[in-house]
């Protein structure tokens, strides 16, 4: 397999390193580790996104328990590398200007993916447009479309001013899906340059030229999570393009709303959702439409913490460019495994009281849910019932359990759900011990997947897309507690690599919500109180086996390295 030009990765958030904050959580960490992942394999990869040099926002919890949202401000000139080029779009019916920063991701063979932050911040633009860029998801769905035409527009056009050469463009979700109107654009052009009409551009062998060049990939499990734009705001921004006349490219409800996934889609020559119960619900969201599925991984690299990496290097040595390799971390004596993952256990729990003030137990068993902070995540469902949390731990041994993540400044519930959890810890006081640590940066989710002793993820099925905090946490031995969802459908051998809660079968769009919360919460009772501490404390050489399994089954798959393989040979070729 030969790749001779460049793809170009577009996505308006990109998680790549954490002083550089252009990242809200799992979306743009996943956009990370794709490019590493691009690099360690040696793929002709760049990427695009959008410089925000307010970033996402640095989450604080206030005396009122409630989160509060100072930005992040940060330099851009200290990290990263200005390009020469400058480009225009445009934009409200004016020319933004544009220039590049430049970050290279370095691969483990010291292959380069340079990755190009777009920037709107120049003294040739007004207030506001040098305002576009300074800030992720901020503003209104107007806002939204003016970033979306700056990456899909900009994107390409800085790709050329700079020098690449690109065949294929991957949309990271439908925030992209306006570069396929500029390839429709470049490809009208090039017809009226060789003398033809530029009529022909929305012409069948035209349209096929461009969906040659699209890979579009969708992580959204609802219909309400699919942007949607009135059609009008997006010709009044974008620009009156002869494709926003044909209603079969990009609407689907008779040509009033402009919904993003549906345009990437019909431009597209290969679309996939990210895990295989999520190709499902595509599938049924998309009637009609062919929707792959390739499962998200993670790059295993980044994401191991040192002690585990240790002895990694030390049992299998060639893991860093064979991830596969991890299959064979059955060589790994239990004794060992579990001290190390002990001295990493250490390391969370002081950061626990460096960033809390809290000194939790070493010996009770430490389960962390540390995710984005919203209702169909359901991060309070451990809450249910207070009085069988405690019956429990008084039976089976201590536990203790640890929260992070943010809500998203207009999730009015998600900003609840984290009053709730201080209320819990509280209510639960020295019984069952519950901290709650602000922020979501990469070196606190590293600290957390490497410490953990359990991983506790119960989204409502089937709105988990696919997850991969829980990938991060069994690549270090940690094993997950999860309903059966996004990839954990694939990833649990019951007992073997964790436990599920609920089963397959499970699904909160044909079963009443209250009661599917309820026999959620009763599962996830039943295997604390019957599986999970009961292993935990009596037997800890099958704890170990856990572990094992955990690493072998899941940490040696569920990988950037695997998933970009996938990509390669059947979406970019």
């Amino acid at each position: 397999m030969r790749i001779d030009q460049d793809i170009a990765y577009l996505a308006l958030e990109i998680g790549i390193d954490e002083r550089v904050p252009t990242y809200s959580g799992g979306l743009g960490i996943l956009a990370g580790d794709t490019i590493r992942a691009g690099a360690d394999l040696g793929l002709p990869m760049v990427a695009v996104t959008l410089l925000y040099r307010e970033g996402y926002f640095a989450q604080e919890i206030g005396p009122d328990r409630m989160q509060h949202e100072p930005g992040e401000r940060w330099s851009p000139e200290s990290l990263l590398r200005p390009m020469t080029p400058r480009i225009s779009v445009p934009v409200d019916g004016r020319q933004v200007a544009l220039r590049a920063f430049r970050y290279d991701a370095v691969g483990v063979g010291g292959h380069v993916v340079p990755v190009y932050f777009l920037d709107a911040d120049l003294p040739e633009n007004d207030e506001a447009a040098r305002w576009l860029t300074s800030r992720l998801y901020a503003g209104d769905p107007d806002h939204r479309i003016r970033q979306e035409t700056i990456l899909g527009v900009g994107g390409p056009r800085m790709l050329r001013a700079i020098g690449h050469e690109v065949r294929m463009y991957h949309m990271n979700e439908g925030h992209a899906c306006l570069a396929t109107l500029e390839a429709l654009s470049a490809a009208a052009s090039r017809l009226a340059e060789h003398g033809e009409g530029a009529g022909r551009a929305l012409e069948r062998d035209v349209l096929e030229g461009v969906r040659r060049r699209f890979v579009f990939t969708t992580h959204t499990p609802i219909p309400a999570g699919h942007d949607r734009f009135p059609v009008e705001r997006v010709r009044a921004i974008f620009g009156d393009h002869p494709a926003l006349h044909r209603a079969d490219l990009y609407s689907d409800d008779g040509g009033h709303m402009l919904n993003t996934s549906r345009l990437a889609m019909n431009l597209s020559g290969f679309t996939n959702a990210v895990a295989q119960r999520h190709g499902e619900v595509s599938r049924d969201m998309f009637p009609g439409y062919r929707v792959e599925a390739i499962t998200n991984g993670i790059h295993a690299a980044s994401w191991v913490g040192p002690h585990m990496a240790a002895l990694f290097d030390e049992h299998l040595p060639d893991w860093r460019k064979r991830n596969a390799d991890l299959r064979l971390a059955q060589r790994i004596d239990a004794e060992t495994l579990l001290a190390a993952h002990g001295r990493a256990k250490s390391d969370m729990l002081e950061l626990v009281r460096e960033r809390t003030g809290r000194t939790l137990s070493a010996e009770a068993c430490t389960v962390v849910f540390a995710r984005r902070m919203t209702d169909y995540k359901r991060p309070g469902l451990i809450f249910s019932d207070m009085e069988r949390l405690r019956r429990i731990v008084r039976k089976t041994g201590p536990m203790q359990l640890i929260f992070a993540g943010k809500a998203h400044p207009h999730d009015h519930r998600g900003k609840e759900i984290i009053q709730r959890i201080h209320g819990a810890a509280a209510e639960l006081g020295m019984d069952v011990p519950v901290v709650f640590i602000a922020g979501s940066e990469i070196s606190l989710a590293k600290r957390l997947v490497a410490g953990a002793d359990v991983w506790l993820n119960n989204p409502r099925p089937p709105l988990e897309a696919s997850g991969t905090s829980g990938m991060k946490a069994a690549i270090n031995g940690v094993p997950s507690l999860s309903t059966v969802d996004g990839w954990w459908a694939e990833g649990c051998v019951e007992g073997v690599t964790g436990w599920s809660i609920g089963t397959r079968a499970d699904d909160c769009r044909f079963e009443d919500v209250g009661r599917l919360d309820h026999r959620h919460a009763e599962g996830l009772y039943h295997a604390l109180e019957h599986e999970v501490l009961p292993t935990y404390h009596e037997h800890r050489e099958a704890w170990a086996a856990v572990m094992l399994g955990s690493i072998t089954i899941n940490g040696s798959y569920f990988t950037t390295e695997r998933m970009m393989r996938e990509y390669a040979v059947r979406a970019y070729c």
